[in-house]
């Protein structure tokens, strides 16, 4: 492990082990009484720690198939961004849900390793485009095989690609549904 991925996994809360249970919603939490709103507050703390679990689980797998390619999860992660068109780096925190410095940190470091450049932005004079570089085009490739060959495998673990799509579905559906409620009401705001 990376001194920075050791780094980083003592910043960020740990997830519960695979023996540990998820809480589970209470069969009462339909309704609208008190022992509803007790079932929608396990609903939706169990939801965040599933979450948390896997975003863990994604960030493990990430890291296998990006060491081949010599980059950690984060960087193929904001690579992976602009891989298609270029983005400033408040756009890539953006579409990724992370924050701006984070993103700054690693785009610096993928210039200074030669795998992406700042380009002029047209639309914004101070806030400059992010791109790869033939060389970063080419880590990104190298992960491809590997990447192609885990995501059969969960296909198949998850029943098929039509199960497959409906768990995107449904986490696209949460992701909607929370950004939705952090604009009308953000929490504690």
């Amino acid at each position: 492990m990376s001194a920075e991925r050791a780094a980083q996994r003592e910043r960020e809360p740990q997830s519960q082990p695979q023996s540990q249970s998820q809480p589970q919603p209470d069969a009462r939490g339909g309704g609208a009484g008190p022992a509803g709103q007790l079932g929608r507050q396990r609903l939706f703390s169990g939801t965040a720690l599933a979450a948390f679990r896997l975003n863990g689980q994604f960030l493990s797998v990430a890291e296998g198939l990006a060491r081949p390619a010599g980059l950690t999860a984060a960087r193929w992660q904001v690579l992976g961004a602009v891989v298609d068109e270029p983005l400033s780096v408040s756009g890539i925190a953006r579409a990724m849900g992370i924050s701006r410095q984070s993103v700054q940190r690693i785009a610096d470091l993928l210039v200074e390793r030669g795998l992406a450049a700042y380009e002029p932005n047209p639309a914004h004079r101070r806030a400059k485009l992010l791109v790869p570089t033939a060389e970063g085009r080419e880590a990104m490739g190298r992960i491809g095989p590997g990447h192609a060959a885990f995501a059969d495998r969960l296909s198949e673990a998850l029943g098929g690609e039509r199960e497959f799509a409906e768990v995107l579905a449904t986490l696209g559906r949460l992701s909607e549904a929370l950004d939705r409620l952090e604009t009308e009401s953000p929490p504690n705001g």
